[in-house]
Formats: C-alpha cells, structure tokens, sequence
C-alpha cells in the first residue's frame, strides 16, 4: 500500500472516529494522515473539528488558517473558523466567519444553524429564529435546529411555539441529550400534566442509569429525592467537561491587603436574586473586604442596574468576554474567593469555575442544590437546608449560617397602595389563600392538596401567579375535575416589586409547593406580613421556606407531611384567633428577629468568608464550617 493510500485509510478512520464523538482518537489518525499528505485541505478541516472539540482553540486555528491559505473557498474551514470563536464566548466575531462560509455557499445547512446559534448567543433572538427557520427549510427534521429555536422563543417569551418546537425535536431524537427532562419543565409551565409521573418515573430511572437525560435546575423541581439531584448535576458536569484538560492552577497564596471577593452572576438588574442582596453588596466592610462584580448579563439600565454599579468597588461588564478571558482577568485581579450566584440557572457560565477563576469556590443563593462538581468547594446553607445527615447529597463543603441561609435587604419598599378585593379580582368575603410560585413549581400532588384544602373550606379561593395566558384556563379545568370551581382559582399578573409586595395584604395565608419551594416568593410574602405555610421535604429546594420561618421564630408553619400539611391550611382558615395570633407574632418578628437584619447577615457572611480564607491559607483541608452567631 502506498503513503497515499495509507493517509487516505487514516484519514476515513479519523473522520469515522470524529463522527462517534472520539475526538482524542480523532486526532491521533489524523496527525498521522497530516504528516503524509501535509497540504490535504480535508484533514486540516477535521484535524481542527477535532482540536475544537478538545479545546485546543490555538492549534485548530493554526490548522485552519493553513486550509484557507490552500484554498479560501472551503467552506467547511470558514465554519470551523466561526466555532472556534463560539468556543470563546466572541459570537460576534463567530458570525463573520460563518458568513464567509454561507457567502460561499447560501444553503450551507451547518453555516445556517451556527449563525443562529451566535444570535441566540448574542441575544438576537429574532434573527437567530430566521436562521434556524432556513436550516430547516433545508431540513425539517433537525433537532438541534428546533431545540435552539425553542430557545430563541423561549427568550422571546413565545411559550406555546417554544413548546411545539421542543416537542418535535424530541419526536426526531428521543435520545436528544437533556431534551427529555426540558420537555417535561415545559408542559409543567403550562399546567399539563399528562402522563407526568409516567414520564417523571422515566427520566428518574435513566439518571439512576447514568444517563444525561434531565439538567439540573429541572431536576430540582420534579425529583424529590437529594441523591438524583446530585447524580444529574455530575452526570451534567462529567458530559459538560469531559474533553477539557482540567486545570492545573498555582495560586502562590496571594498577599492582598484585603480579601478579595467576586461576585459573578448575570443577575446584576432587576432580579429576584439582585432584589435580595443589593444592601448586602453595600454594607460589606471595607476594611476587610474588597468587592468585585463580574457581570455576565445584560445591561437593562435599570434601577437594580445602577444601584449595583455603586455597590461594589469594581464592578465589571464581562458579557462579551470568553471564559477564558473571565478566568485570567479574575487571576490577574488576584480574587480571593470566588462566588457563584448562578448555579445551573439561565444563562450561568459554570465553565469559568471549572477553569479555576479563584483559590477558592463558593456556591450561594442563586442555586439551590448541588453542583455536583469538584470545582466548587463551599455551598452556603444552613442546618434547616441540610442536616448534617443529608451532607452526602453535596458535593461541596457546607458552609453553616446561625440562622437563615438567605439574605435579604431590609429596605425594600412596599407601596402604601391600598389595592381594593374587586379590582384585583378577588371575591368581596371569603378567606384567601395564595400561592405566588410559579406555575412550573404546582405539581398535580400539591394541587389534589389545594383543592382538598378549598374543598373542607368554603368560600375559600386559591390567589395563584399567572405565569402565562395558558396556565389559568388549564388549572380552572384541574380545578373542575376534583370538584371545585373554577371561579375559585384567581390569577394575579406581573406587577412592580413594590406594588406586588403591597397586594400581599389582600391575602391571608400562603399556601407552599413541594418538592419546590417558595424561596424569594416566600421571604416578598414574610416581608409584606403574610404568613406563609410550608411542607418540608428532604432536599434544599423543599426546606427554603422552612429555613426563612425558623429565622422569624415562627416553627408552627413548619411541617413534615402531606396531612399535616393540609390539616393546618384548614385550621388556620376556620380558626380566626389562632391566624391573628400568628399575624402579630409574624409582625414583632419581622423586626427583631434575624432574618430581615441585612447588617447581622452581613456580618455572617463576612465570618463565613474570613473562617473559609483563614483555612486555606493555613493550609487546612477543605471541611465543613459552622460559623457562630453574632449580636
């Protein structure tokens, strides 16, 4: 056989391998293929696919450039191009180069879908939806097409086509990676819950089997059980990073004259997590502490927006900047310690802490649950949110606050608005509960117990979030078919925070949902003077409100069960005394007791950090940490 025939022989094997997802492999053959045949075009293409799969952006790009050196009309070189830039977080510079392919080659079906994935990227969410509406022209059974159109319509807040387009994907590819699970989520959005423990039986049992078929944040709010929380994160971490060389960082101990904390979310606006921490941000001593936001969101110029650029003595706009980029200029700004507020929540970046941005990794607030990666070091929680019998179903360390976990500003306003039972809707008598959680979060088990609950009191309603305009119809028919009427189901729309906080004061009891709890929806209800009743289950996502109650003092709205549960909705509804004694415990609480002191918080939080920054730099191992509580 001669060299031409032996380099053509490895390169189909190495494109054959690159095909099954064997990028290592891939490249091993077709190295050997570049050394016979140096200036074949096709194997610097796929030597470069290969390299890009792997990370290796710099030697990709150096196979690419020699391809279009040789030939500037390989349309498949322009593309890989344009990945590379994707790879970078630098979507712009991506969709030039995709557009030197398409100019080449206007049907070019790959061309067509990674430009709409660069908008997508870039938050051009309509003209992302007409790339991906030409690649489907060309192909109408393309499931990656579809599933980033869902997305780019999921942004545009286009529900229903979202769905469809999710739906059809996964009719194409059942197999199609976490589809399965977001799937599901969204019928969830909706109130349809066909088949859903059918369905939700499935995707538990195929995580049990290693299979990436639910991501994360989803899986906390349909599996109840804390070990299949953790077992999708890792399955989600170990598919997410498996062909990336893990880091090997040298910190060298940095000698900064304050300890230097980065808060990176994409939250920075108006946002339920910004709402919750804006006067923590502020009353960080600045003796001790030198803060730095990392941004990674969208500028919205709004209130929250500007209110955060003076909080923190740096605060950073890295939304067009690659991981990489995230990661060295953290190096370079010598962060102490590092603080996630995203998670596995929309638009999270967790490959700039698999790179390493800081000596030490915390999770806090914004995620719920583990991240099931070895990354992250610290979660902040507090014994209510994970018992120190449930800290195998962390990967992290846990960090124990003294009293609640979640912090709040207690100068949140509420409008003196006095908002009349008639024109929110609501019935002129009858008592009032209300559940302000999103629709995803009402499962068909907690809503049997709403309407139990409504059923044993009448003229009771049930005050519910309208999330979308197909929810209420669809839980007015749920209503109906366990008896109730649908009239007794009203639905509150979106309103400022000040204003939503106001119309609190029509309500009389919220009711929680499991295994999701009420989290900022909770501590909006505490605040505005609602009690709120909760049923605890065995995950941090189902014991938040548990954790906000026992930081008001208020442990008699805390219970463990289904009946317990519904037996209290009931007493506290037919038992006036006993809701007004809970009301003005709720009000002298509100103001002595821990969880709306914003500066005893800080302080916590502040002892959390020093108490985590003195182990590492004394050497000490990773452990959990219990933090005293302060006066």
């Amino acid at each position: 056989m001669d060299k031409f025939e032996t380099a053509k022989g490895l390169f189909f094997e190495g494109s054959r391998l690159l095909e099954e997802e064997k990028y290592e492999a891939a490249e091993k053959k077709l190295r050997i293929s570049l050394e016979i045949i140096p200036d074949r075009v096709s194997i610097l293409i796929n030597l470069s696919a290969a390299l890009i799969k792997q990370s290796k952006l710099q030697e990709a790009k150096a196979f690419i450039e020699k391809a279009v050196s040789i030939d500037n009309k390989a349309e498949d070189a322009w593309l890989n191009y344009g990945l590379i830039f994707m790879e970078e977080s630098r979507y712009s510079e991506a969709i030039k180069f995709f557009n030197k392919a398409l100019a080449i080659n206007p049907d070019y079906i790959d061309a067509l879908f990674n430009k709409g994935s660069a908008l997508l990227e870039d938050s051009d969410y309509s003209e992302a939806i007409e790339f991906f509406n030409k690649a489907l022209t060309i192909n109408p059974e393309y499931p990656e097409a579809l599933y980033n159109k869902g997305c780019a319509l999921n942004k545009l807040k286009r529900k229903e086509e979202m769905l469809a387009c999710y739906e059809k994907a996964l009719s194409i590819n059942p197999e199609y990676g976490t589809l399965p699970g977001i799937v599901l989520n969204a019928r969830m959005q909706f109130c349809n819950w066909e088949n859903v423990d059918a369905k939700l039986d499935d995707l538990s049992a195929r995580v049990r089997k290693n299979e990436k078929v639910i991501p994360p944040f989803i899986s906390l709010g349909l599996m109840r059980q804390p070990s299949l929380q953790r077992k999708a994160a890792e399955i989600f971490v170990q598919d997410e990073f498996l062909e990336k060389d893990a880091p090997n960082v040298d910190f060298n101990k940095y000698q900064n004259s304050k300890i230097r904390i980065g808060y990176y979310s994409a939250d920075y606006h108006n946002h339920a997590t910004t709402y919750l921490m804006a006067k923590l941000f502020e009353m960080h001593d600045s003796e001790k502490f030198e803060l730095f936001a990392f941004s990674f969101g969208p500028d919205k110029n709004d209130e929250m927006r500007h209110r955060m650029v003076k909080a923190f003595d740096h605060f950073m706009d890295v939304r067009l900047k690659s991981d990489k980029e995230i990661v060295q200029m953290s190096r370079d700004l010598k962060i102490d310690i590092a603080v996630d507020l995203k998670g596995y929540t929309e638009d999270c970046r967790p490959g700039i802490f698999y790179e390493r941005v800081a000596p030490l990794q915390v999770s806090y607030l914004g995620y719920p649950g583990t991240m099931g990666a070895d990354f992250i070091d610290y979660l902040v929680a507090d014994t209510t949110l994970i018992p120190e019998k449930c800290q195998k179903h962390y990967s992290e360390k846990i960090v124990y606050l003294p009293d609640s976990y979640q912090v709040n500003d207690d100068t949140r306003k509420i409008s003196n608005k006095k908002y009349t039972r008639d024109e929110l809707g609501l019935p002129d008598s009858g008592f009032v509960y209300c559940c302000f959680n999103n629709n995803y979060k009402i499962t068909p088990a907690t809503f049997d117990g709403f309407m139990r609950i409504l059923k044993k009191v009448p003229g009771s309603v049930l005050w519910l979030y309208q999330e979308n305009s197909i929810a209420p119809n669809k839980l007015r028919q749920e209503a109906i078919k366990r008896g109730i009427s649908g009239d007794r189901l009203v639905f509150a729309k979106r309103l400022p925070l000040d204003e939503h906080l106001a119309r609190h004061r029509l309500a009389d009891l919220f009711i929680d949902t499991l295994p999701y709890n009420a989290h900022t929806t909770a501590s909006d209800a505490l605040w505005a003077g609602l009690p709120v009743l909760t049923c605890m289950g065995e995950a941090f996502a189902s014991r938040v409100a548990g954790s906000l109650l026992n930081a008001l003092d208020l442990p008699e709205l805390i219970t463990e069960s289904q009946q317990e549960f519904e037996a209290l909705a009931v007493e506290l509804a037919t038992n006036p005394t006993r809701l007004e004694k809970i009301k003005h415990k709720l009000e002298k609480n509100r103001q002595l007791m821990p969880l709306f002191n914003t500066p005893l918080f800080t302080k916590h939080l502040e002892a959390a950090y020093t108490a985590i920054y003195e182990r590492y730099k004394s050497n000490f191992p990773i452990e959990h940490t219990y933090i005293e509580k302060l006066s």
